[in-house]
Order: structure tokens, then sequence, then C-alpha cells
């Protein structure tokens, strides 16, 4: 409609104002493929070929569309020329910083409050982009990492918060401008499922004409899936790191070279994550399905079955539910007044509305199991019941004496 409208008014065409210049333009919808990003595949889709990216030389300026000198920008450049022409270079100087000057447009997603397309000067720190425009993390959650420039970026953890945004800083760092993609996660995000993702996804974009790119890819995320399964060998630390200077230093394209950016910033900031994979079996963040039964079992010291129990207790079988939590911790009813229910705020329920009561659930079983025993045990004033070294006494309703010992005293006053 824009286009058209401009033809209307003889700003763009024909004759433009009546002079002897023409000047057409078409928009060309392209085959969807991530590749065609890279300059020599797009042309090559345009032309209506298979997005696959050339060598160069020559370069576009010099034989690009249709063998023709071609410029190649995207929206956002041109769009700023006229402003440029209008105000002056000094004007576009001004803003930003003096290597990158300008604005810089970005898609902010992931767990932070506001979320949108923002337009920010260059120089602008991290941390005013996730805490000031994106309103922080919801739910008072902490935050874990940014990652930046789109499936190919890199990870940036808290400690780059006060790093300024600009084409230089982010290198320098391990991450990108790329495709101007912000997506923050918190702590509840495994670093090494999060890379494997962006692994995924550019493996099955590659267009796979050279070797580094579609055999590497695919090797690196081999090892990357054996680590999330519990499969992971410490070597296979080296076996990415190794895969990845390949690929950076022999893939034809940009593509292939920055593939193993999200993993290379996991590796670089988050290492102990892989290693706990690796060596321990354990996902902290409890989203590595092969290593976590359920996110409120992952999340407890004790590695109590929350979610056997919580169903028992539904079901109004509190004996049975109190022997499954003393499987792991025989302390059910001091737990569930002093633990603090690091399981409830990794309750899935959460996600939905509020967590479920897992702590008052306990305290709940194991002060019915005080009332039922005590029931259980009413005998005459004149008789007294011993069990194991205590005795019961009926006027005041409890154990005292001492307990036997060894593991039986133990169990015979676990409650």
């Amino acid at each position: 409609m824009a286009i058209a409208q401009a033809e209307e008014y003889g700003l763009l065409g024909s004759n433009v104002l009546g002079t002897d210049f023409s000047f057409h333009l078409r928009i060309k919808e392209g085959a969807g493929a991530f590749v065609c990003g890279e300059e020599t595949a797009l042309l090559a889709s345009i032309e209506g070929r298979r997005g696959e990216p050339r060598p160069r030389p020559p370069f576009p300026a010099v034989k690009g569309l249709w063998g023709k000198p071609t410029n190649i920008n995207n929206v956002k450049s041109y769009a700023t020329i006229p402003r440029i022409i209008a105000r002056g270079a000094d004007w576009f100087s001004a803003i930003g910083t003096r290597r990158s000057p300008g604005t810089a447009i970005f898609a902010l997603t992931g767990q932070v409050n506001n979320t949108g397309l923002i337009e920010v000067p260059m120089g602008i720190t991290m941390g005013e982009i996730v805490f000031d425009i994106g309103g922080g993390i919801p739910d008072d959650k902490q935050f874990k990492a940014v990652q930046t420039g789109g499936p190919l970026g890199g990870c940036l953890p808290a400690q780059h918060l006060n790093l300024p945004v600009d084409f230089d800083s982010l290198v320098e760092v391990g991450a990108v401008m790329g495709s101007g993609g912000m997506i923050v996660v918190d702590e509840n995000t495994c670093m090494v499922e999060f890379s494997q993702f962006f692994l995924r996804f550019a493996t099955a974009e590659s267009c796979g004409k050279c070797v580094p790119c579609r055999v590497g890819g695919m090797h690196m995320l081999e090892a990357l899936t054996r680590i999330t399964e519990g499969h992971g060998r410490l070597e296979d630390i080296q076996t990415i790191k190794e895969i990845s200077a390949s690929m950076e230093a022999s893939s034809l394209c940009a593509m292939g070279q920055l593939t193993p950016g999200p993993v290379l910033s996991a590796l670089r900031y988050f290492e102990d994550e892989l290693i706990e994979h690796i060596v321990d079996k354990k996902c902290q963040a409890g989203t590595c399905k092969a290593l976590v039964r359920a996110r409120c079992t992952n999340s407890c010291p004790a590695e109590v079955d929350v979610p056997s129990y919580i169903s028992l207790v539904a079901q109004g079988r509190y004996t049975e539910a109190l022997e499954i939590h003393r499987l792991r911790n025989p302390f059910a009813l001091i737990c569930g007044r002093v633990c603090p229910a690091f399981c409830e705020t990794r309750c899935r329920r959460a996600d939905i509305d509020e967590p479920i009561a897992i702590r008052d659930s306990k305290r709940f079983m194991a002060d019915h199991e005080i009332e039922s025993r005590e029931s259980r045990l009413q005998t005459p004033d004149s008789k007294l019941q011993t069990r194991a070294g205590g005795h019961y006494r009926r006027r005041t309703g409890r154990f005292d004496g001492r307990a036997a010992p060894g593991p039986e005293g133990l169990r015979s006053h676990r409650i």
C-alpha cells in the first residue's frame, strides 16, 4: 500500500516528480530459510535459486543480483538515511557510541515483565534494557542470563549487566548483535538445555553446502544431547570445543561460523552446569527430563518423592504418604514446620496459578500420625505399655523414658 501511494504521488516509479529519473521498489517474499539472512544466499533466493551462500570475492557490490552491482542493507539502515540527510551526520553521530553510532532495535522477550520491540541508543547497558525497559524478572525470581543476537548469539550472565550494548563490546564477551534478538532467562533455566535448543535450530537450518557446518553441527548436537540425557562424558566438553574451533575457522558463511556461539558462551560462563550434568547426572534447573523426575523433587535437598506422597495425602492415605517421605527424610514432623520449602518455588502448579502447599501437607500428615497413634495407645491407668525401651503413659499421652539404642530407637520415635 505504501509503495502504491508513493507511486500515486510521483515519489516512486517512472519519471519521479516529473524528472528523467525512475526508481521502482518491489517486495520479494522469501522462502523462509534462516540461512537466507546471509547476503549471497539472499541473492540466490531472490533469483529463484536454492538459498545457499557462495564464496567471495566477487562481493555483491561488484557482482550481485543477476550479475549486477548490488547494495545490500537491512530495512533499518535504509530507513535511517532520510533522517541523516535532513539532520546531518553530526546529529546521527551524537547518538550512541563513537564506534557504534545510532540506535539498535531488539526483540525483547523471555522471562521479563515487558516484552516487545524496543529501539535504544547504542551504548545503553544490558541492565538498563532488562530492568528499566523490560521491568525486571517476573515473580521476583533471579536474573540468570540474557541471550543476544538471535539463535546464533551468546548467553551473558549477571556479571555483564553493566556491559554497554554495542558491536565491539558484545563481541569481546562472546556475544553478537546479530539479528536483534534478546532473550532473558531466570534461575529456573538450564543453560545446557538452553544452548541445545539453539544448536538444534541452527543445525536444522544449515543449507548443508559446506562440511564444517553440516557435519560439525550434528556432532556437537549429539554430544550436547548425550549430556542432557545423562550419558555425557567429560571428553565431550573438549570435543565440543574442537569442533567449534573448526566451524568458526572454515565454515563458508557466518551462519556456520556463529552456530557454536550459544554453546561456547554456555561453556564460558556456565561450565559448572555441564560438569554437573555429566558427573552428578543432575540438572539443578529441573528441565532436563532424563535427569529429573519432577521439578519439586529435584529442588529438595533430600530428594524426597514429593509427587508420590502429595498424591497419597490427597487420597487420605496418610500413613503410606509418611512412609514415602521417610525413605529420604525421617523427620517429617520437623520438616513440616521449618523447611524452607524449595519444592514450592519449583512447583509446576505455580505455572497456572499458585503452588501446592507442600510443606503444610507434610505437616498435616505428620500431625495426623501423632493423633492416630495416641488414639491407638489409650490404655488403663494401671497399665504401662513398653515399646522399644520407651514408656507410654495415658495421663500425658506421650512417650517418655529412654529410647532404645540404634536405628530401632530412632524408628520408634520418628514422626
